[in-house]
């Protein structure tokens, strides 16, 4: 009897995670659709609204920047005063109104409003939803539930690939773009109607004083005694962190060095992450293809190929986790960019042809499959592991921030770049620039596989935190 009710207890356990999993990262699929979309219908866009080079850029860029960089702010603030649910049923809002806006939108104007609203949905949502599935995973599960919604941003970039590639061969009509951009309505409601079934973070609670919240939540994924050894170490933590805090985030940051140190490293990993070169592809892919010499509807159909080889990466990388440590992982990851930025800047000095269209295809694969195998996936895990409680929404908010606006120098800049150097010399600079995250990632990046939050917060908050956090303890499993 006591057998058959641990295993009924252990199957509602993983039901409840599951169940959170899946509607939590119905954020990181919208952000990956949002983002992805737009290479498909740009290539309609450009007639329809008369865009030029610097709109074009325009609209691929305000979703970045100012949208998804300030939207990571206000998602990290939301986040540590509504809770993590509350700030995902905010994302929720924004990406519903933001799908609708760009759709509709019968001028430049008015598609960037809605292009940024729908960055502030996707940068609120990345800050958020990592957090959230940090928090909530029992430590040996960590890992993969939170790269989990790397997986979902994949899968929402392929499904705009192949959305577009659908509706062009469907709808033939010069207006299809703004059907391609409207699919995004529906993952958006079942967003905001999934958030009602699902409870805050335990450590959210625990932080705010409530403590018999906290060990509700803990029931509901973890057995009995787990249950119950986890709910000590997190209020015995959040009794610590509640007496030494200062009343506000940035007032902890003044007067703890060791919480600046994390978050200028947490910041170096966002940067090295875009600094790959992925939404080059993910944004200019169709465009890169055309050049080349194939046409538009060739182009759209190869594009998505990237959705794919980046879903099959994401799920090998998944899998990695929960065998080998965090840091080689993303060293394998940087070297084989650099390789990949290499050959693909090589493969435009060579005469024009079918070949070489297929080779550059190639070359792009290589950089998508390497940084969703090895960096796409531990980034984001880092920086939903590494920051203290007390700061950790905040925190989070200033590293996406940090990330998004790369992000969007990178994808504005990436056109007039290629325009003045050429498109060998451009994808060289991004192999030299991998090299450089390579020796980044060596000397700061800490090991985080195998510890628990709290574990991990005592051991960076100590001087000796880099000798600590650069292994994982001997006896670790899972993710």
């Amino acid at each position: 009897m006591t057998a058959s009710r641990s295993a009924t207890s252990s199957g509602s356990h993983n039901r409840f995670l599951i169940k959170l999993t899946v509607i939590s990262t119905l954020g990181g699929l919208l952000f990956g659709y949002d983002t992805g979309v737009i290479s498909g219908a740009l290539l309609y866009m450009k007639t329809d609204l008369q865009l030029t080079s610097f709109t074009e850029a325009l609209v691929v860029s305000s979703l970045l920047f100012p949208g998804a960089a300030f939207g990571a702010l206000l998602g990290g603030r939301l986040s540590d005063k509504l809770g993590r649910k509350g700030s995902l049923l905010v994302c929720a809002g924004l990406f519903l109104v933001g799908a609708l806006v760009c759709a509709l939108a019968p001028n430049v104007a008015v598609m960037t409003v809605g292009r940024i609203l729908l960055g502030f949905g996707v940068g609120a949502a990345a800050a958020t939803c990592p957090l959230y599935l940090a928090e909530m995973a029992p430590a040996d599960r960590r890992g993969r539930m939170v790269t989990i919604n790397e997986l979902m941003i994949v899968t929402g970039q392929f499904l705009a690939f192949a959305m577009n590639a659908l509706l062009d061969h469907l709808i033939k009509d010069p207006h299809v773009w703004r059907w391609m951009l409207a699919v995004a309505v529906v993952p958006a409601v079942a967003l905001f109607v999934g958030m009602f079934f699902l409870p805050d973070s335990p450590r959210w609670y625990a932080v705010r004083g409530r403590l018999e919240e906290t060990k509700r939540v803990l029931a509901l994924s973890r057995d009995e005694a787990e249950a119950a050894e986890e709910y000590n170490v997190i209020a015995e933590h959040a009794k610590r962190d509640l007496a030494e805090d200062k009343g506000a985030a940035m007032r902890d940051l003044r007067a703890f060095p060791w919480m600046r140190r994390i978050l200028w490293i947490g910041c170096g990993l966002a940067t090295v992450q875009q600094a790959t070169g992925i939404n080059t592809v993910n944004y200019y892919a169709p465009t890169i293809l055309e050049s080349t010499g194939l046409g538009a509807s060739a182009s759209l159909v190869l594009t998505i190929t990237v959705g794919v080889v980046a879903i099959i990466g994401t799920v090998l990388g998944i899998i990695l986790l929960g065998y080998i440590n965090r840091r080689p992982l993303l060293l394998t990851g940087f070297s084989g960019v650099a390789i990949g930025h290499a050959v693909l800047g090589l493969s435009f000095l060579l005469p024009e042809s079918t070949g070489r269209s297929y080779l550059i295809l190639a070359a792009m694969l290589i950089v998508v499959f390497f940084v969703q195998t090895f960096i796409g996936t531990l980034v984001w895990l880092l920086l939903s592991e590494i920051f203290p409680m007390t700061i950790r929404g905040f925190a989070m908010g200033i590293a996406v921030f940090v990330l998004w606006t790369v992000n969007a120098a990178i994808s504005f800049a990436f056109p007039p770049l290629v325009a003045a150097l050429g498109a060998s010399a451009t994808f060289g600079l991004f192999a030299v620039i991998n090299v450089g995250s390579i020796l980044f990632v060596q000397r700061y990046a800490p090991e985080t596989r195998g510890r628990s939050l709290e574990e991990l917060e005592d051991q960076l908050r100590r001087n000796d935190w880099k000798q600590a956090a650069r292994s994982a303890p001997v006896d670790a499993h899972g993710s």
